[in-house]
């Protein structure tokens, strides 16, 4: 085992702090990694919110890129000095329909998540990437793609794939129509997908003040959803909108601006929705959902991002100072993602 040091809570209510702890060592398939950038994101948030005293500590972070510093024997696609990406998942069943199909984000068994998942062997519950050091299975890890900011890289390990799934599941292309709900960490990189699709965007928001950061993004258009008038007036015009907004909302509005045969996809999940039924039934109209990405999708969305110079939009922060990061991500005052540079730990 290797000592590292991290970002955690160590109990409800408390600050944030550097806590010391181990990664475990490496076994045959893994692939130790030197933490470079870390993304913050929405979920970190929540569990921080959610954080008892049986659960701590708490040291969140899963997406994030760094370089390889050790490799285990039987690791065949890394060597010591490679620029690697983690994502949000780090080990599956492997043997399910879903992960046989590439779709570990389903396993039957529930995926082990970068932080706060099960690990699959010692049973140890896994601490995340506000740290300066992660030991992941080698078929969860990425090659960081030349050419792209490593800091910006850091969120579409999450965000970006989070985003990507559904906007190929539903083949979002030339010639569509495609709406964005929501103009956060997940929004910003959604615009920009589908853009790069070739896809005509809208990005509908509740906040008037964001019409020009969704146009320097690439939107084609701006709707306020909290304007009666401007809604009505989108009415049977979408072939897709994907919903990324986080808190809990009626999704009505946006079946109704869906053509004949469209398909709304949620991504945030609240206990519950209850759109209007003729909202839904008028129009063989579906209303699905989606979460993460699976391995191939993964490194479809890097490869993609490479081709067309996708990165998020970051503003780039001392892990020591996370505690304030996710203050501000909680009044949504970020554009569009805060990275943690976990370069101030040692």
């Amino acid at each position: 085992m290797a000592q590292t040091t991290g970002m955690a809570l160590t109990a409800p209510g408390g600050s944030w702090e550097p806590y010391t702890f181990e990664r475990r060592a490496l076994r045959p398939d893994d692939v130790a990694v030197r933490v470079t950038w870390c993304g913050v994101c929405h979920t970190d948030l929540h569990a921080a919110e959610a954080l008892t005293a049986g659960s701590a500590p708490l040291v969140p972070g899963h997406e994030f890129v760094g370089e390889v510093t050790a490799v285990g024997g039987d690791v065949t696609g890394f060597a010591v000095g490679d620029a690697v990406a983690v994502g949000n998942i780090v080990d599956s069943c492997g043997t399910c329909g879903a992960c046989r199909a590439g779709e570990e984000q389903f396993c039957v068994d529930f995926p082990t998540l970068t932080y706060g998942g099960r690990d699959r062997v010692d049973g140890s519950v896994t601490l995340g990437a506000y740290a300066r050091d992660y030991v992941v299975r080698e078929p969860f890890a990425y090659p960081l793609p030349g050419g792209l900011d490593p800091a910006g890289v850091a969120p579409l390990m999450c965000a970006g794939a989070t985003v990507f799934e559904p906007l190929r599941r539903w083949d979002v292309g030339v010639g569509q129509l495609v709406g964005v709900v929501g103009l956060g960490g997940l929004g910003h990189l959604a615009v920009k997908f589908a853009k790069a699709m070739g896809a005509r965007v809208a990005v509908f928001t509740t906040s008037p003040g964001k019409e020009a950061g969704a146009r320097a993004l690439g939107a084609d258009e701006v709707v306020v959803s909290g304007d009666a008038e401007a809604m009505a007036a989108q009415a049977g015009r979408f072939d897709f909108i994907l919903d990324t907004a986080s808190a809990k909302h009626d999704p009505s509005p946006y079946l109704r601006a869906l053509r004949m045969d469209g398909t709304l996809c949620m991504l945030g999940i609240p206990d519950r929705y209850e759109p209007e039924a003729l909202a839904l039934l008028l129009g063989y109209k579906r209303l699905a959902a989606s979460g993460s990405a699976g391995r191939p999708r993964t490194r479809e969305m890097l490869e993609f991002a490479a081709r067309h110079g996708i990165v998020a939009d970051v503003e780039r922060v001392p892990a020591r100072a996370v505690g304030d990061a996710l203050a501000r991500l909680a009044r949504n005052d970020v554009r569009w993602r805060f990275v943690l540079d976990l370069s101030d730990l040692g």
